[in-house]
């Protein structure tokens, strides 16, 4: 154990490579409390394949889970033989033509253990690949609806992104994830943060949420000064919010909840009581019984 409290952090580091890189921007998503609606790991997911981003470094899952609560699964290899897929939280490499810069791209799961030195590994592995600045990307449920864009929330630590931009600074107080420790880990070490949220509309937040996802795609555009081409990821949303739109459609009690929501969402002023209908929580696990029901097949 280190003087400082942390661990020896670059021992849960495994290196496949150690490429080349201008000035990279490190880019994080976590899947669990910080992803609602996967709509993060789903949005970075989609950056790593469109710059065809390679795997560089892998963190001993190990160290930092608790297998009980996130637990490994069986699959089948070459149609026969069972291997066990451990939690994987990896880094990948893109080299971004036309851009001034390159990427680092961290995917995996919010670890359980052990958060100091898992901050500390990630920081240590960016100044290793020559990253000195880092976005994280995350999605929160919010009362919003699904049929009007998607608002994203930007802050950062840099004034210069926050007046680029028009990022905040947080002023949040309260229970935090891996995301929010990370970014402390890097205000301590003098390194440039921002991070992206997605508000997920709250009553279909288990479902995939392709919308979302390229709300967070186009608002890392601005702030990485890149170009994605999101044209796959286009059709996803408007699949998205076509189907959600026919679910909606076919239960009173939720469309009158999703009109609602509209309605706040189009006017400024605060709006008067609106007609009795259930409660937020009631509608969100009736509605997400019925999207199960109703399969991914069933175009409505």
């Amino acid at each position: 154990m280190r003087a400082d409290g942390y661990g020896d952090s670059m021992a849960e580091l495994s290196w496949s490579d150690r490429p080349h890189l201008r000035d990279p921007l490190l880019v994080c998503a976590f899947k669990g409390w910080n992803d609602a609606g996967e709509a993060a790991s789903a949005a970075l997911g989609f950056l790593i394949e469109s710059f065809g981003a390679e795997e560089v470094a892998a963190i001993d899952p190990e160290e930092f889970f608790d297998f009980s609560e996130t637990r490994p699964t069986v699959a089948f290899s070459g149609g026969h033989a069972r291997v066990i897929e451990w939690p994987e939280l990896a880094f990948h490499a893109a080299t971004v033509t036309g851009s001034e810069r390159d990427l680092v791209l961290l995917a995996g799961p919010e670890p359980s253990l052990r958060w100091r030195t898992f901050t500390r590994t990630i920081i240590e592995a960016a100044h290793e690949l020559g990253a000195r600045e880092m976005v994280t990307l995350g999605a929160l449920l919010a009362d919003v609806p699904h049929t009007r864009p998607t608002h994203i929330t930007g802050l950062a630590s840099d004034d210069s992104l926050i007046e680029r931009l028009g990022f905040e600074r947080s002023s949040y107080e309260g229970p935090t994830g891996i995301v929010g420790v990370l970014h402390d880990a890097f205000a301590k070490a003098d390194l440039t943060s921002s991070s992206l949220w997605a508000s997920v509309p709250h009553y279909v937040a288990a479902a995939p949420n392709p919308k979302a996802a390229l709300a967070l795609v186009r608002k890392f555009e601005g702030l990485a000064r890149m170009t994605v081409d999101a044209s796959a990821l286009e059709e996803a949303a408007e699949d998205y919010e076509r189907q959600v739109s026919a679910a909606v459609a076919s239960d009173p009690d939720v469309k009158a909840f999703v009109e609602r929501l509209e309605q706040s969402a189009d006017e400024s002023e605060e709006l008067s009581p609106p007609q009795r209908i259930p409660s937020a929580d009631a509608i969100a696990r009736d509605f997400q019984r019925f999207l199960r029901q109703r399969g991914p097949e069933d175009d409505g």
